[in-house]
């Protein structure tokens, strides 16, 4: 199935903030019983990082190669490359396989994951802003045309 280039920034907005989203939503469940400042401060730490050196980049590559691409239909998984699946992958693998054995304790859970889960959600909401831009610059184009 084929979509138009600047939907596949949409897919990218959609499935990151999903992602985000649900791995949010569990480390807020989780974060009650264990509110600290200390904690919280933990939490923004782990968003900062995630968002600063992972997240950012990557949807700033990945808006790029996407802007770039000449045709304009695309199969829509093409809204990442190969890597960006393969990361996704052994995050979700990752993240289940750490919260099903028990090793990680619910302090960890709470802190780490409100901190990648408010970083993906970002990352999410930064393709859906560069989706928007994409779809005003076209109507704009169009404007100018007439």
């Amino acid at each position: 199935m084929k979509v138009k280039r600047n939907t596949l920034l949409l897919l990218a907005c959609l499935v990151w903030s999903a992602a985000g989203f649900n791995i949010l939503r569990i480390g807020l469940m989780a974060y009650p019983a264990y509110v600290t400042v200390l904690n919280v401060l933990l939490s923004v730490l782990v968003f900062a990082v995630f968002q600063y050196f992972i997240f950012g980049k990557l949807v700033k590559k990945h808006t790029t190669r996407i802007h770039s691409y000449l045709e304009e239909r695309h199969f829509f998984l093409k809204f990442f490359d190969k890597k960006a699946f393969a990361i996704m992958a052994v995050m979700m693998t990752g993240g289940i396989g750490l919260r099903a054995s028990g090793l990680a304790p619910e302090r960890f859970i709470a802190v780490f994951y409100t901190g990648l889960g408010a970083a993906l959600l970002l990352a999410g909401l930064l393709f859906g802003r560069n989706f928007g831009r994409a779809v005003l610059a076209v109507g704009a184009a169009k404007n100018n045309m007439e």
